[in-house]
Order: C-alpha cells, then structure tokens, then sequence
C-alpha cells in the first residue's frame, strides 16, 4: 500500500488517506483479505497523528472497504462479486504461504506465470 499525503491540498489529511485506499481497492491494487497497516504503524510512516488515520479507517469501515478482525488485525473487505471475492483471497493466501517459505516476489511470480502456462 503506498499512501502519501500532501499537506498543501485542501483536502483534510483524513480524507487523503480514505481516498488513496479506495482508489488502490477500486484500481485492483488492494484485494480483499490484504492486511493493511495499523492505525499507529501508518500515523508514522505518513507523519500523521494517530488519530488522523484511524478516523480514515473508522470511514472506510463504515463504507464497507476495510474489516477490522480484532487482534487480526485490519483488512481489505470483500466487495460484491463472491467469485471475485474468493479469488482474491486465495490470491492473498498464496502470495503469504510461498512468503512464509522464504520465496521472494520474483520467484512468487514465476510460479504464477508457469502455472497459468501449464494450465491452457
């Protein structure tokens, strides 16, 4: 997730912060079942008060965008098209199992393109 906010612009720094990750969940950049930062972790990574950025995600929360899992943490919520939905969580799934076995991005991605190659 990459979020950066410019303090010159009339839009409120909250609100840079809700726009920028709806905008990454419509673009398809955030999935459903991504972990997303902490409230306390991107307050300052984007040198913003802590309670800047959770007021965003008590915002995207209501608007269906994020889901809190208690001690989980917070994550992308599910949109509207199941088959989508569970697509991008077995996406997520994968990328996290083969991270946890120490497989870089570049070898994650490889393992993709062979397997959509031998599955024609």
């Amino acid at each position: 997730m990459h979020l950066s906010i410019h303090p010159e612009s009339t839009v409120a720094p909250f609100d840079q912060v809700r726009l920028q990750i709806m905008e990454q969940v419509r673009a398809g950049e955030l999935i459903a079942g991504t972990k997303i930062p902490t409230v306390r972790a991107l307050a300052s990574t984007l040198k913003l008060a802590p309670n800047t950025v959770a007021k965003a995600y008590r915002e995207l929360g209501r608007e269906g965008v994020i889901e809190t899992r208690g001690k989980q943490g917070t994550f992308i919520a599910a949109g509207g098209d199941p088959t989508r939905t569970h697509a991008e969580r077995a996406a997520t799934q994968y990328v996290r199992e083969l991270r946890n076995l120490g497989m870089t991005d570049d070898e994650v991605l490889r393992f993709v393109r062979s397997a959509l190659e031998g599955a024609d």
